[in-house]
């Protein structure tokens, strides 16, 4: 099946930056999306950045970034170590953190999280990204939790079968640390797709979906 490309008008090669408040939130967010890009839409340049790991964390979100960004030549993947649950009581810190990264890198395109997710961590990422990049093209994606606070996306992207197994698969095998938590299981990984895909009627069913409050192409 030929898809159009997902963003057309970016440019070549496009600077992506996808910003994570814990491992394994870019992947179970906009895992397949970036996947997508990465198969479709070379060149890319790449900046990952989790802000909240363990030393065994950072090590798993190293390897789950790698994996997500095979055949990306230019990519930086940044694993910082703020307290998890602590962000909005760092805040100094946090936007530090920022502003070295407004330094170095010029995205095309941001993924963060959205603004309505009720972890505290998410939210006060959401909100920097926002301060930080006012005139960027930003996606926010969402993670299913325990709150339940999912809404209603307006922008969807279809995902391809074989892309959504492969996330599953990268998320379940990188995650060791996660391993039994009621949330990090398959079925779980795959009905939030499920789901954008009725939702946007996508070809294969299959869709992530993002919170787009400004975007221009």
């Amino acid at each position: 099946m030929n898809r159009a490309a997902l963003f057309p008008s970016l440019p070549r090669p496009a600077r992506i930056l996808a910003l994570g408040a814990h491992a394994d939130d870019i992947e179970i967010g906009c895992g397949g999306t970036l996947l997508r890009l990465v198969a479709e839409q070379a060149p890319l340049e790449v900046k990952w950045v989790v802000f909240c790991a363990t030393p065994e964390r950072a090590r798993e979100a190293q390897a789950a970034a790698a994996a997500f960004l095979d055949g990306v030549e230019s990519r930086e993947v940044v694993v910082k170590d703020f307290r998890d649950g602590f962000l909005p009581y760092l805040g100094a810190g946090m936007k530090e953190a920022f502003e070295e990264l407004k330094r170095g890198f010029s995205p095309d395109l941001v993924f963060t999280h959205h603004r309505e997710d009720r972890h505290q961590d998410h939210r006060l990422v959401s909100e920097l990204t926002w301060n930080t990049w006012r005139d960027h093209v930003i996606l926010e994606y969402e993670i299913p939790k325990y709150d339940g606070d999912l809404g209603a996306p307006n922008v969807f992207f279809d995902l391809p079968e074989a892309i959504v197994e492969r996330k599953i698969d990268l998320v379940l095998r990188h995650f060791g640390t996660q391993a039994g938590k009621h949330w990090l299981t398959r079925d779980l990984l795959r009905a939030l797709p499920r789901i954008r895909g009725m939702e946007c009627v996508a070809p294969e069913r299959l869709a992530e979906a993002f919170y787009g409050r400004k975007v221009l192409f």
